[in-house]
């Protein structure tokens, strides 16, 4: 189903050498604030307190995070179990033990609703942040190569060694974000880091698919004029599915709150960029590493033209 249809083949591959000089100078540019300013991780990779606090009624969570950012203490604060139960994820400073951490905060809280009662105090080590931090690299290992051998499969590894490129260019451009603008990296962005791992690749097998059945249909055509008018016919679609896809994630952004806050944020930079890559970088990429008809047409098989006259010959 098409609402729109584009009637003329737009040219994309004469211009493959721009849009990839283009995500070559963003690649360089976020793996420089990956170098030079790092990423601003979270509890739960650097270690830190935990601290939990039961309500008489239902907890309000913004109030207690802009209490506890008002008295200077960088936290995350979440509902635990209940609305009436509050968690509160802080850094320990040095020379600072954890109970006194926990009075200091409950003295912020109190003042707020004098039925605050504070639950348990934990502390998280670092290195349970290093563990996260080694399984969440792990998981994104797993996810390329799974990617790759997908479709190393079902098309050719040419196709497969294009689309990890492009997909991992939006990783490191999305942590690039995170990176120049300090912004938080939490569990939920790298969860959102290997959703748009599969979403983008997901686009680029639409791609790779057109294209294929271009190089079937399509016999006199070049490569590039292959690519091109795969690409044009899946304009339509693209536009439709990603519009309703970043309409949720913006709804979340807006009205998530703090939680998904940065959940939302990393999705809706991987869409963008994802979009950009799967079409644009992955498919001139497939071009220069040599995709040709013979790859997918076997020797000795006449390639289907589409002409209703053309049957067997007697």
């Amino acid at each position: 189903m098409e609402f729109f249809k584009i009637r003329r083949t737009i040219p994309f591959m004469r211009h493959a050498l721009v849009f990839n000089v283009i995500s070559l100078i963003t690649f360089i540019a976020a793996v420089f604030f990956l170098w030079y300013s790092g990423l601003n991780y979270s509890i739960e990779f650097t270690g830190g307190t935990l601290i939990e606090v039961a309500y008489k009624d239902a907890a309000n969570v913004d109030a207690i995070r802009k209490a506890l950012d008002q008295a200077g203490y960088k936290s995350e604060v979440q509902n635990f179990g209940s609305s009436r139960e509050v968690l509160i994820r802080m850094h320990l400073e040095k020379n600072q033990s954890t109970s006194e951490l926990s009075q200091k905060v409950m003295e912020v809280l109190k003042p707020q609703d004098a039925s605050a009662e504070q639950r348990r105090v934990e502390f998280v080590g670092p290195q349970v942040g290093r563990e996260l931090a080694e399984y969440g690299a792990l998981a994104l290992l797993v996810t390329a190569v799974g990617i790759v051998l997908y479709l190393w499969l079902r098309f050719e590894w040419r196709f497969g060694l294009a689309a990890i490129v492009a997909n991992l260019h939006d990783v490191v451009i999305i942590l690039g974000f995170f990176a120049f603008f300090q912004w938080e990296f939490s569990l939920p962005v790298l969860a959102a880091v290997l959703a748009v791992l599969g979403y983008s690749v997901n686009e680029s097998v639409v791609v790779f698919d057109r294209v294929r059945e271009n190089f079937r249909k399509m016999r006199k055509a070049s490569t590039e004029q292959v690519i091109d008018s795969a690409i044009t016919g899946v304009i339509s679609r693209t536009i439709i599915t990603h519009g309703c896809t970043q309409m949720m994630v913006t709804t979340m952004l807006i009205f998530g709150g703090q939680a998904l806050h940065y959940f939302a944020l990393a999705l809706t930079i991987g869409i963008c960029f994802g979009i950009y890559s799967s079409v644009l970088v992955a498919s001139p990429l497939v071009m220069w590493l040599g995709a040709k008809r013979e790859q997918f047409i076997k020797p000795g098989r006449k390639a289907r033209t589409g002409d209703e006259q053309e049957g067997a010959v007697v």
